[in-house]
């Protein structure tokens, strides 16, 4: 079944949906720092948000995580741990980019919404991932972070729709269920075989004009 939803533009969250979870990169940079995995990896967690938000430049994030953590760090050894960081998450899972590119072909309206800090925003416009989205909202540069409802409208705006023309999906279930609340579709994606099910389903009710 050809993946075309009409009259909806398909938004996608980026890290753990279409990229793979850095595992890889987390054991690199607990070898890197010398830092507990079970004493770091909390830290880069928590951490994340204000990044994300815009609120930390990368330098002032590894800085906090490096006075959380009782250790100090050169800018050369922020920039060595950013690097190993910043290309974990370019690992993609190729089961749903795979879906992103049959969407994309079928002609169906795509566009990205991730949480990330203002080093992930032309990387993923300008990487061959990003060509198929029309528009890509990153949370540093909106200064929110999903589920505010307010990106997900900027999200609507950019793309020139409504909350109802919006299919957003995002691995965690908070983010998903922030887009139904302004009257978006949110899916909780888990696995590439069930957004595939969910797409598939969406886009027959779709095509038969049945709400959805």
């Amino acid at each position: 079944m050809s993946l075309f939803l009409p009259g909806r533009v398909v938004v996608f969250d980026y890290g753990e949906v279409i990229s793979r979870t850095p595992h890889g990169a987390w054991d690199a940079l607990v070898a890197m720092t010398g830092v507990p995995a079970d004493e770091l990896l909390p830290v880069y967690q928590e951490l994340r948000h204000d990044l994300d938000r815009g609120d930390l430049t990368v330098l002032e994030y590894w800085r906090a995580i490096a006075a959380r953590t009782g250790r100090s760090w050169s800018v050369a050894d922020v920039h060595r741990f950013w690097a190993v960081d910043f290309t974990g998450w370019f690992e993609v899972d190729p089961e749903t980019l795979a879906i992103v590119e049959e969407l994309h072909d079928a002609g169906t309206r795509l566009a990205l919404l991730s949480n990330a800090g203002r080093d992930f925003g032309d990387p993923y416009r300008w990487s061959p991932m990003g060509s198929m989205f029309e528009t890509v909202v990153v949370s540093a540069e909106e200064h929110v972070l999903k589920p505010d409802a307010s990106v997900y409208r900027t999200t609507c705006e950019r793309l020139g729709i409504t909350p109802e023309q919006m299919v957003f999906v995002d691995n965690r279930a908070e983010n998903a269920a922030g887009a139904d609340a302004i009257g978006a579709v949110g899916h909780h994606f888990t696995s590439p075989s069930g957004l595939r099910a969910f797409l598939q389903d969406l886009a027959a009710r779709t095509t038969e004009g049945a709400p959805a």
